[in-house]
């Protein structure tokens, strides 16, 4: 059964290296017993491609303004936005002029380990792209063609 925490700015773990942008995993499936928290903080024009994988996911944008991707549709997230994307749904995201910072939440176990795979395996710099569907495919994210 999991246990009660807290996670303060001192303490949270060192933040992942995921295609150019800082990821802290700050409550993991295995602490939470389901879902996953995270802090995403990025420079301008850094994201993911589009995908989609099987849980849902949430995201509360902090600071600055995000490019979202849903489908065939985008729109601009500005600070103090929520966009919740259930499980299934393609989509990408965009950090816009100055960069930004979002908390996220899963509903189940996945990012995480995904996050610390690109982490370790993965050099800063463009990504290797190959390799990145590798490393999604085997946590079960599906990157797919941008729609349109």
């Amino acid at each position: 059964m999991p246990k009660p925490f807290i996670v303060t700015a001192s303490q949270a773990p060192r933040p992942l290296q995921v295609v150019g942008e800082e990821i802290t995993v700050l409550a993991s499936a295995m602490q939470t017993g389901g879902y996953e928290i995270f802090r995403q903080v990025g420079p301008e024009a850094s994201g993911p491609p589009p995908h989609k994988h099987d849980w849902d996911e949430s995201f509360v944008v902090v600071r600055g303004d995000v490019e979202f991707g849903v489908g065939a549709e985008t729109s601009i997230a500005r600070a103090g936005t929520l966009v919740h994307l259930p499980a299934g749904t393609v989509h990408w995201f965009r950090f816009l002029k100055g960069g930004g910072e979002m908390i996220s939440m899963t509903s189940r176990a996945g990012a995480s380990a995904t996050f610390e795979e690109i982490d370790r395996e993965m050099p800063p710099g463009p990504p290797d792209v190959d390799k990145l569907v590798g490393i999604a495919a085997r946590h079960g994210i599906k990157m797919t063609p941008p729609a349109g």
